[in-house]
């Protein structure tokens, strides 16, 4: 189930309340500024900064 364009407008990071961006496969959104990925688990956007991955990392 793909993310709502409206969704995607109204969704910040929780930690700098910058913009984020769908990955184009569409499993997380991307803060490039925190260099974070929040993942999306059966279409619902997980916001919660302690779930988030760091990008190119294997850790939170």
């Amino acid at each position: 189930m793909a993310l709502s364009e409206g969704l995607l407008e109204i969704l910040a990071c929780p930690r700098c309340k910058g913009k984020v961006v769908l990955r184009g496969d569409e499993s997380g959104l991307v803060c490039e500024s925190c260099r974070l990925v929040y993942p999306v688990r059966d279409g619902i956007p997980v916001m919660l900064v302690d779930e988030a991955e760091k990008i190119g990392g294997s850790g939170r």
